[in-house]
């Protein structure tokens, strides 16, 4: 059973920081990318950043410059630096995963961490 754990959201004020982690636990997959997407209020959800195996890395321009995107892949973890944090970064931010497991691929969502950005 694969299960995704995040952790790292919080309420950060305007400027500030926060360091996003989600760690695939259980076993018998390999990983072949992880990301982060968002959900404000009454907004559809949308990427944040993705990281490949290989590390290849995409961000939403939004964020760009702003945030970085890491992995760990001994760890089956990914981070997600987040700094100079605006007000319309406040969502919730889902961990997602697309697995290999037996060669075929999975698609997996975390619970979900809400950010809070105070002005």
């Amino acid at each position: 059973q694969v299960q995704l754990v995040e952790s790292g959201g919080g309420l950060v004020q305007a400027g500030g920081s926060l360091r996003l982690s989600c760690t695939a636990s259980g076993s018998g997959f390999d990983i072949n990318a992880m990301g982060w997407y968002r959900q404000a209020p009454g907004k559809q959800r949308e990427l944040v950043a993705t990281i490949s195996r290989r590390a290849n890395t995409n961000y939403a321009d939004s964020v760009k410059g702003r945030f970085t995107i890491t992995s760990d892949n001994a760890k089956k973890t990914v981070y997600l630096q987040m700094t100079s944090l605006k007000s319309e970064d406040a969502a919730v931010y889902y961990c997602h995963a697309n697995l290999d497991i037996r060669w075929q691929e999975y698609y997996y969502w975390g619970q979900g961490t809400q950010v809070t950005v105070s002005s």
